[in-house]
């Protein structure tokens, strides 16, 4: 069923399921150390390239890298390129107040208060005590001094009384943009848990959007490519939730629109979302919305 699913969404569905990742991807953490001054230490051991959408981000290649001293002094965090691009839709400042609404383990939390300066604020929060534990100790080693970790279930966020003009929401998904990575998830995949995770991101959104200030943005963002997990909860948002979908705009990495159709259900505003797909960048897959509250 996964097979016939994506050969309804994309002409090239035998390339996604072939496509295969050669580099691992890390990103500089400018809080400590620069993009030179760090190129310069890891050139002795690694073959690196550096990320065509990114400044910050590099391409990798080579033993340990979890394991080098730079690595332990947090001058780079492991990051899966594709995951860098939803804090770069968001456009944060110096000033801003962000709320971080599923932030485990922090690569997102970590490059915003990067791309902060380590000012203004961050709420950085997660539903999992056992996530939070890795997204305290990622923020701590990055240096990440804007943050406030919070541990509370996002479904319900709008109840405790925050607002922001930032938002990301960067959903739990059944993650099959992974399958780059790993191949055994086609066996693995099953529809109700499309469903399921639809209906917890639906939640999420309608939390998100009561939290979210007027003229606010919110950035919606999984690692998945089922559509009921990105183009459904998005038209949700906008039926539901007084949101409107914002153009998304990425130089150096190719993207594909949003789908048009899935299962009768038309989506006008299609080409102002992107989809990343496994096979067009050697990353993992990524849906990413940017939507503005009415």
């Amino acid at each position: 069923m996964f097979r016939e699913r994506i050969a309804r969404m994309i002409s090239d569905a035998n390339a996604f399921f072939t496509a295969e990742q050669e580099w691992k991807s890390i990103r500089v953490n400018t809080l400590k150390i620069s993009k030179d001054a760090l190129l310069k230490r890891l050139q002795e051991r690694y073959e690196i390239k550096e990320m065509p959408w990114y400044e910050n981000g590099l391409f990798i290649k080579g033993e340990n890298i979890a394991k080098s001293i730079e690595y332990y002094l947090g001058y780079y965090h492991i990051q899966e390129a594709a995951s860098m691009l939803p804090p770069l839709a968001m456009d944060v400042g110096e000033e801003d107040f962000v709320i971080d609404m599923c932030a485990a383990p922090g690569s997102k939390t970590t490059q915003l208060a990067m791309m902060m300066g380590n000012r203004g604020t961050i709420i950085a929060n997660d539903v999992s005590i056992s996530r939070i534990r890795a997204l305290t100790h990622n923020i701590q080693k990055a240096g990440a001094a804007n943050c406030i970790i919070t541990n509370y279930d996002g479904r319900y966020l709008d109840k405790v009384g925050l607002k922001s003009s930032k938002i990301l929401l960067d959903a739990p998904c059944t993650a099959s943009g992974k399958i780059i990575k790993n191949k055994k998830m086609i066996d693995k995949w099953k529809y109700w848990r499309v469903k399921k995770m639809a209906r917890m991101q639906k939640a999420l959104i309608r939390a998100a959007a009561a939290c979210l200030e007027k003229d606010g943005i919110l950035v919606y963002s999984t690692c998945s490519v089922e559509p009921e997990e990105n183009e459904e909860v998005i038209d949700y948002a906008i039926e539901k939730c007084g949101l409107e979908v914002e153009k998304i705009e990425l130089e150096g990495i190719k993207t594909r629109y949003g789908l048009k159709e899935w299962n009768g259900k038309k989506f006008e505003w299609y080409d102002k979302v992107i989809r990343i797909w496994p096979q067009d960048n050697l990353t993992e897959g990524f849906f990413i919305c940017k939507l503005r509250k009415c």
